[in-house]
């Protein structure tokens, strides 16, 4: 269907600048059978047509080609004996185009300013609590959050495709539609579109009931800005994903801005087409980690205050230390105690929260007090320091953590210091896959996954993380 759209807008170029009837005299049915670098060929009706065009039509016939395909150096005409195939998809009539063009694209028009000002409407009313000025900034996401701000400042000139990865629920929705509002208030004049996967996935699938494909893919084609989130879902999706390819090379060549976002890095989309992932990389790659203790504090205080709800200064502290995971976990925890003192009217105490977080497996109690008094008995300057505080603290030999044995009271360690590096140290899979027996990607991929779901399950190793963790103070 590629070669088709293109077809199509080769043909409203033609329109532009030579008359109806020559339009309707010289052409009958058209085709494009072969896109390379440097050469368009077309498809023909007969040899009579194929010899017209060449003779009368080459030179505008090039020249609207060109606004198409900025690089070729020549097209051609061949005769096309597939071109009355009615399953043969890349075929345009030209009679019923010409027919179409002006009703269409007045309709296609209007329909899409009042469909997109609709959607734009809703959200931005919806959405106007997510600014970048409100968006808090810890280390890890200083990146990706200039690259938004220049991008909301400058759209389609800054970086484009603009990519960015994180783990789940650590400001995702948040950085991405603050851009969305940050572009409609400086540009309201512009189209911007902002839609997650799954429901553009559910509109591709009702589109094609309705055979309306060609008009979800013009309106697409419209938008100025166009930010696509949670694009993981769409794995294992064929048709879906080569929808997403024929409108992002539809607004890439037209210098539209697109903005991506996935739950992990480009050369990790193994669930995509390679031709969709290679597009994805085409632009800038930004990515965000965990918060650190300060950026947990500064949120979980920025949601209270959102939420008129201040509690002391103790209770943001003790909830910033243990809720460690995301930012989701921060605002959930905040809801749970907002929620029970609307009930009981009872206002939070440190005891009542840390008994709250025990039940949620948050936390130990005794941790508390260990964090207040206790001063760290370990100083961390390398990867080294922390496996030896694991093995310190499993009471184990350190080359039984390094090597490849399997028996778990070796793999739990392991995984641990894997866990620590990764998420504390912030090394790559690659450098931690080094410094353990020359592991690969994938092995310490799955490991510090692994421990994460084991941390979900386990309390009791959740408490001996914990204490770790106090012990050598990250």
């Amino acid at each position: 269907m590629e070669k088709y759209y293109k077809l199509q807008n080769i043909l409203e170029e033609l329109l532009k600048n030579i008359k109806r009837q020559d339009f309707l005299t010289f052409f009958r049915k058209m085709s494009i059978l072969e896109i390379s670098d440097e050469k368009i060929v077309f498809g023909c009706f007969s040899g009579f047509m194929k010899g017209n065009l060449e003779a009368k039509l080459y030179d505008v016939i090039f020249e609207a080609t060109k606004k198409e395909f900025k690089n070729i150096k020549e097209i051609e005409f061949e005769v096309d004996n597939n071109i009355e195939n009615p399953s043969n998809k890349d075929v345009i009539d030209c009679t019923i185009f010409i027919k179409n063009f002006g009703k269409q694209s007045s309709l296609v028009k209007k329909t899409f300013d009042k469909k997109i000002e609709s959607l734009i409407t809703k959200k931005a009313d919806k959405n106007l609590r997510y600014t970048l000025d409100n968006f808090v900034v810890w280390p890890d996401s200083q990146l990706a959050y200039s690259a938004s701000q220049a991008v909301s400042k400058n759209p389609w000139n800054s970086y484009n495709p603009l990519y960015i990865y994180w783990d789940v629920w650590l400001g995702k929705t948040h950085l991405l539609q603050a851009t969305w509002n940050e572009i409609l208030k400086k540009r309201n004049w512009k189209k911007v579109m902002y839609i997650t996967a799954d429901k553009f996935i559910t509109e591709y699938i009702a589109s094609v009931k309705k055979r309306s494909v060609e008009k979800m893919r013009t309106r697409y084609r419209m938008a100025d800005v166009l930010i696509i989130d949670d694009v993981q879902f769409l794995a294992k999706k064929e048709q879906t994903q080569n929808e997403l390819y024929n409108i992002f090379n539809l607004l890439y060549d037209d210098n539209k801005q697109i903005i991506l976002s996935w739950d992990r890095s480009p050369n990790e989309l193994t669930e995509l087409e390679p031709r969709l992932q290679s597009r994805f990389g085409w632009g800038i790659t930004v990515d965000i980690w965990k918060p650190d203790y300060e950026t947990r504090l500064a949120i979980l205080q920025e949601k209270a205050r959102e939420k008129e709800f201040l509690l002391s200064q103790d209770i943001f502290e003790f909830i910033a230390t243990n809720v460690t995971q995301n930012i989701r976990e921060l605002e959930w925890v905040l809801n749970q105690l907002i929620a029970e003192y609307e009930l009981t009217w009872i206002f939070p105490t440190l005891e009542m929260v840390a008994k709250k977080l025990n039940k949620l497996s948050f936390t130990d109690n005794i941790l508390w007090e260990a964090k207040k008094t206790v001063a760290p008995t370990v100083t961390i300057r390398s990867y080294e320091d922390i496996i030896e505080a694991v093995w310190n603290y499993f009471w184990i030999e350190k080359e039984w953590i390094l090597w490849t044995n399997r028996r778990k009271e070796f793999m739990i360690p392991r995984q641990v210091s894997m866990y620590l590096l990764k998420n504390k140290m912030h090394y790559t899979y690659e450098r931690i896959g080094n410094i353990f027996s020359w592991r690969n990607h994938a092995a310490v991929l799955y490991s510090c996954k692994k421990l994460d779901w084991l941390l979900k399950k386990d309390k009791k190793l959740l408490t001996d993380m914990n204490h770790l963790r106090n012990t050598i103070w990250i």
